[in-house]
């Protein structure tokens, strides 16, 4: 049974604002008639001067009205949708026109998950995702939608679920960039009859279940190892073939032979104390019996000269 706690997790800000905002222009159509009226009131000592002041002052003050550059406001005359003000300032009939929202046109970012959701193999996962959208028809957002932010979220988490349902679980670890585009294209083809177009969906993070991280884990570490044994096992050919095209060369150039194990003992002894263990076949077919007894004859010298050295600077 899918889990629709995530869809109510967390409820975006309505966008209506039914009370009429602070702002200089109307706190100065309340002054100015509220002034005049005390005036009245200290001039006859009559206190219906001060009320009517006060009264003129506070529907003068519903009249301006002030949008931000961003906000496009939705202005009703009874009832009825009459157009949309702002930026700026603009000017309302007292009790008769309403301001019903405020209409934000800027890129808002709006995070989405599907929490314990089953791919098409059914593999439970958690995707948390972000979208970037944004109003491009205000009037539509105001008058065609209750509360187009919370339709915009919710449609996101369904779509999520949607795609997930229908891909597999490689598909979305190594696909991201086509799901995305995916979700753009199901997302904003619910929400253009809004007003509202999606800009992009990025999905942040994919979680699966520990138990299946591990055995993906060892399944990636035994496909590098069988790799590795390939590439070794061609290395292995590769060498044995070099060996025979050169045991080839040396069948024919006895003298090239000899030369290589000359070069090979240079190889083994040019490190004092150097021990080198050579095969009996190795001497008796590169003829290194001679090459071996030298080298062996020359190394003893060096080591009885050196404890001679030895013993006399002792002494």
């Amino acid at each position: 049974m899918p889990d629709f706690t995530s869809l109510t997790k967390t409820k975006p800000a309505s966008p209506a604002v039914n009370a009429p905002r602070a702002n200089v222009v109307s706190a100065a159509m309340f002054t100015a008639p509220f002034l005049l009226g005390l005036a009245v009131t200290l001039l006859t000592l009559n206190p219906i001067g001060a009320i009517l002041g006060t009264l003129l002052g506070l529907m003068a003050s519903l009249a301006p009205r002030i949008a931000k550059q961003w906000e496009r406001a939705v202005v009703l005359r009874l009832g009825r949708y009459i157009g949309l003000r702002g930026p700026g300032l603009f000017w309302v009939i007292p009790f008769v026109d309403s301001v019903t929202a405020y209409v934000d046109q800027r890129i808002i970012t709006t995070d989405f998950a599907a929490e314990s959701t089953l791919t098409s193999d059914t593999v439970p996962v958690n995707v948390d995702a972000i979208m970037f959208w944004m109003v491009y028809d205000a009037e539509r957002a105001a008058l065609e939608v209750q509360d187009y932010k919370l339709a915009v979220s919710l449609a996101a988490q369904t779509a999520l679920r949607d795609v997930i349902g229908k891909t597999s679980l490689t598909d979305l670890l190594r696909g991201r960039e086509k799901i995305e585009e995916e979700l753009q294209h199901i997302i904003d083809d619910r929400t253009n009859p809004w007003g509202v177009t999606v800009q992009s969906v990025e999905i942040r993070e994919i979680i699966i279940p520990d138990a299946l991280q591990d055995a993906m884990s060892r399944e990636a570490q035994a496909a590098r190892e069988k790799k590795a044994r390939i590439i070794l096992g061609e290395a292995e050919v590769e060498i044995a073939n070099k060996f025979m095209e050169a045991a080839k060369s040396y069948q024919d150039n006895p003298t090239a032979l000899h030369l290589r194990a000359m070069n090979m003992l240079y190889e083994g002894l040019k490190e004092k104390g150097a021990m080198m263990i050579v095969p009996s076949t190795a001497v008796e077919s590169m003829g290194m019996g001679g090459f071996i007894g030298g080298a062996a004859l020359r190394q003893q010298q060096l080591t009885q000269g050196g404890e001679e050295l030895k013993s006399k600077s002792g002494e």
